[in-house]
């Protein structure tokens, strides 16, 4: 893995090897930042980054210039990962917290201009991640929601469901 572009193009990310996700693949994270250049003002974008596993997406948007990024999971493999990261960017902008995503949206004061959220596929209750989103309040308005999922989850019916891209066995659904 590595960053895509930005001013840490080119930085490979490590993962440990009994890392318990797989992270976003080169190919998938280029297709949606190539999507997002078009959307995004960085300078400007809070970017929450739930389910952050090594760190690999929330670099992405920190080297895209992002005003700032928090960084979320419950694992601690994947906080060293985080953090080892951190170290070797030392960007002031990211911030990392180990809490878990389903405890910390209903009780964050915190809103942001985009949240990415890449769980495991197969997690339960990952269906209800977008109410628990909109519901807390944590996206400000005029804010987007990108979900990144296999197959197996549709968010197609959702009332804030804006459309889908598909690469490969990855998809990412757009919500407003």
């Amino acid at each position: 893995m590595r960053i895509i572009s930005g001013k840490y193009r080119g930085k490979k990310i490590h993962h440990p090897k009994n890392f318990p996700s797989r992270p976003t693949t080169d190919f998938a994270k280029e297709a949606l930042f190539n999507i997002l250049e078009n959307r995004i003002d960085w300078e400007h974008t809070e970017v929450l980054d739930l389910f952050a596993g090594t760190g690999n997406i929330s670099a992405e948007f920190l080297s895209r210039g992002a005003k700032s990024v928090y960084s979320v999971d419950r694992h601690q493999i994947a906080q060293k990962s985080m953090y080892a990261l951190h170290g070797e960017l030392n960007d002031d902008a990211w911030k990392i917290a180990r809490l878990d995503v389903f405890k910390f949206i209903p009780k964050t004061p915190l809103k942001f201009d985009l949240i990415f959220a890449d769980p495991p596929f197969q997690m339960k209750g990952f269906d209800g991640l977008p109410d628990l989103i909109f519901k807390s309040e944590i996206l400000k308005e005029g804010g987007q929601v990108i979900l990144e999922h296999g197959k197996e989850n549709s968010f197609e019916k959702h009332p804030n469901f804006k459309e889908v891209r598909n690469y490969g066995g990855v998809n990412f659904s757009f919500l407003c």
